[in-house]
């Protein structure tokens, strides 16, 4: 029994890890200094603010070192490591400022929003009322001046920007002051480019407008998987208050040191990753495009994130396509949203993009039998896998 789930775990980590290329846009790989804290004895541990464990001096100071690095790199007011996820972290925001029955304003899961917030998710359990932004299927963003007219109409307490396609900035700074002469919290979910904004290379939200920045620590940003609160001192210090013990009891302080050094990296290699991951997203669009796959916004150089999207117009016909491309070893989400965060962190540039394109070329649009196309992505895979190269660490 042990040998078998070692040898699973084995076969993963060699599927995974060296033989196929990994265009998950939510999924990074940390580096293996970073990997190598989540095994410490961190793992085992306790710590309590109101000072409850003994032996949980250096623990302390882990997280508060780790508190003022998020602080330097997203240029907030406050930090807080201690949510489990990008969910969790939206949780705790939704709970601090609303009440039942109060009105949010997002982004629609039909137009890429995050399904976590929706009326089927925390929103339901906080029984809040969701509406949506207005917004242009062929832009992919929100449109300023219709959702300008029902802010004003619906007046919502909690306006929350980010998605799930996350193609181009939103326009935080547009309706910033709107949101302002209806008093309503804003709040910005970056789960998808937290790495980018580290990086100058999105948008700044919380310098345009947002209150609060929440996110996830896995996708453009390089961390382990978790969450993280990034605000002003007024809703930071107001949610700092509510996260213990209502969200988060024991925050797992292998991962918050885990995280500590992942902001370390990002403060040091953050713009030059977030550079090069927007360049290589660029240049994979442009190549998909020369190859005939539905790519999209093509008028706007198609993206500005890690993202590329491709419409195939249901996830039925996203899902076979997903399904021929991880048979050749090339792994995307069935949407298909194709991303490069992972494959910039093992050292790919543009040149490798259009190998890429031209790997998914053939599969997609040539119809060639996908095991064979395999070999050929197998090899690019393992020219860049983390035992031969890794990058921004």
């Amino acid at each position: 029994m042990i040998d078998e789930i070692l040898g699973l775990v084995q076969r993963h980590e060699q599927w995974r890890g060296r033989e196929s290329i990994n265009l998950i846009p939510s999924e990074n790989v940390t580096s293996p200094a970073v990997r190598s804290l989540l095994s410490s004895d961190l793992g085992h541990r306790y710590t309590s603010r109101q000072g409850f464990y003994m032996g949980s001096c250096f623990i302390d100071e882990i997280e508060q070192y780790g508190e003022e690095l998020a602080k330097d790199v997203f240029h907030s007011e406050t930090s807080d490591l201690r949510p489990l996820s990008g969910h969790i972290a939206d949780l705790v925001f939704l709970a601090s400022f609303t009440e039942p029955k109060d009105t949010i304003l997002c982004v629609s899961p039909n137009d890429g929003g995050y399904p976590g917030i929706s009326e089927h998710g925390i929103s339901r359990s906080l029984r809040l009322r969701v509406i949506s932004f207005p917004f242009s299927k062929e832009g992919r963003n929100i449109q300023v001046e219709e959702a300008i007219d029902l802010t004003m109409r619906e007046k919502p307490k909690i306006i929350i920007f980010g998605a799930s396609i996350f193609l181009f900035p939103h326009p935080v700074k547009e309706l910033a002051k709107v949101t302002r002469e209806i008093g309503a919290h804003v709040g910005y979910d970056g789960s998808h480019v937290l790495g980018l904004i580290a990086g100058g290379r999105f948008q700044d939200p919380l310098r345009e407008g947002a209150s609060v920045l929440i996110g996830s620590t896995h996708k453009t940003f390089f961390g382990p998987q978790g969450g993280i609160i990034l605000a002003d001192k007024e809703h930071g210090e107001t949610m700092q208050e509510q996260i213990h013990p209502a969200y988060v009891d024991n925050a797992h302080w292998n991962r918050i040191a885990a995280l500590t050094l992942a902001l370390a990296e990002t403060k040091v290699y953050g713009k030059e990753y977030a550079g090069q991951v927007v360049q290589n997203a660029r240049a994979l669009a442009g190549a998909l495009a020369e190859q005939h796959l539905p790519v999209v916004c093509p008028e706007l150089g198609y993206t500005q994130s890690h993202q590329v999207f491709l419409d195939y117009g249901d996830s039925r016909q996203g899902k076979v396509v997903a399904k021929k491309l991880e048979e050749a070893n090339i792994i995307v989400d069935c949407g298909i949203r194709v991303g490069v965060c992972e494959a910039t962190r093992r050292g790919m540039r543009e040149s490798e993009m259009q190998r890429i394109a031209e790997l998914m070329k053939r599969v997609i649009v040539d119809g060639e039998e996908p095991r064979r196309v395999r070999k050929d992505a197998m090899k690019l895979a393992e020219e860049f896998s983390e035992t031969l190269k890794f990058g921004y660490c």
